[in-house]
């Protein structure tokens, strides 16, 4: 078999990049090779490969792995990328916040450009809506999108370290802090509580569903505690499915407050006590971020929402 070459990289000259070497580093690894990277930035292969090969002379590392698939960021060009992503944001952020200094009617600041906030399903349902009525209400400039993403592995906080948002709003406590390098805080706290069929008898002796992502929110002491909670037998993509099998009769799942909110009416739901657990939502985002208009909008907005009726306890 033939080995696969491993190339030497030669001392940094200076790390000093430019914002046009930060799309390209960019622009690779999200296109996966230097040809469609070539596509996507109007330029030659050749030209992006050369670019390349210049940006990890100044920076002295390998930032890409070389191959007939493409090329893959090494462990240096992940962390390179990523802050290649936060960097333009920055470059962005710095033209909107400057043309807006002082702009607004009553002499504050006005913002326009897009915001990206990545969200579990949940928030995204039920949290942001109003929030970004409110906000589009004050801040009309700013063009708002959002992303769904599970709340598995790195979750929203991942996309807001990897430069893919702005804004995380996610799960937030002992058993998911805040990741090193960004800043958050708690927005509200859901109790869990026990869905089932409406009008059921017993519905603790029904099946358990549950879904992937609900099992990183569980208080884990709580949960072992509880005799009464069989292993999962039905294993459903999301909570709307959890909800859907459990409207059909088919069993019952201990779910968060959000997750709840709009159950059909053919469920009903259990109090699981004074010792229920609970989740912690929260929103994740950069320290460099945090200090600009446009998310300390949105982050004003979510602290000024009413919590939705299933999460007043």
């Amino acid at each position: 078999m033939r080995r696969a070459h491993t190339r030497r990289q030669e001392p940094p000259v200076t790390a000093d990049l430019s914002p046009q070497e930060l799309r390209t580093l960019v622009a690779v690894a999200a296109d996966g090779g230097f040809s469609a990277a070539a596509a996507t930035l109007g330029m030659t292969q050749s030209a992006v490969s050369h670019a390349v090969r210049g940006i990890e002379r100044k920076v002295g590392a390998v930032l890409f792995e070389r191959g007939r698939y493409g090329a893959r960021p090494t462990a240096a060009g992940t962390k390179a990328v990523a802050h290649a992503r936060r960097v333009l944001r920055m470059l962005d952020t710095l033209v909107t916040e400057a043309r807006g200094a002082g702009a607004g009617p009553d002499g504050g600041d006005t913002v326009a450009g897009p915001l990206r906030i990545a969200a579990f399903r949940g928030a995204a349902l039920h949290l942001l809506p109003p929030a970004l009525e409110a906000l589009a209400a004050r801040h009309p400039g700013i063009e708002p999108t959002v992303r769904v993403v599970r709340e598995i592995g790195a979750g929203t906080a991942g996309e807001v370290a990897e430069g893919r948002a702005d804004v995380g709003i996610g799960t937030i406590g002992t058993s998911s802090p805040v990741p090193p390098g960004l800043v958050g805080d708690v927005l509200l706290e859901e109790p869990y509580a026990l869905v089932h069929p409406a009008g059921h008898p017993d519905p603790r002796s029904l099946p358990l569903v549950d879904w992937a992502e609900n099992c990183s929110s569980y208080t884990r002491s709580w949960w072992s505690e509880q005799d009464w909670i069989p292993s999962a037998t039905v294993q459903a993509e999301d909570d709307g499915t959890v909800l859907s099998i459990v409207s059909s009769g088919l069993g019952m799942a201990i779910m968060p407050a959000l997750s709840l909110t709009g159950a059909p009416p053919t469920t009903e739901t259990t109090d699981l006590g004074a010792g229920r657990p609970t989740r912690s939502i929260g929103y994740v985002t950069t320290p460099e971020l945090a200090t600009t208009v446009a998310v300390r909008a949105l982050i004003r907005e979510l602290r000024a929402l009413r919590p939705p009726r299933s999460l007043d306890g």
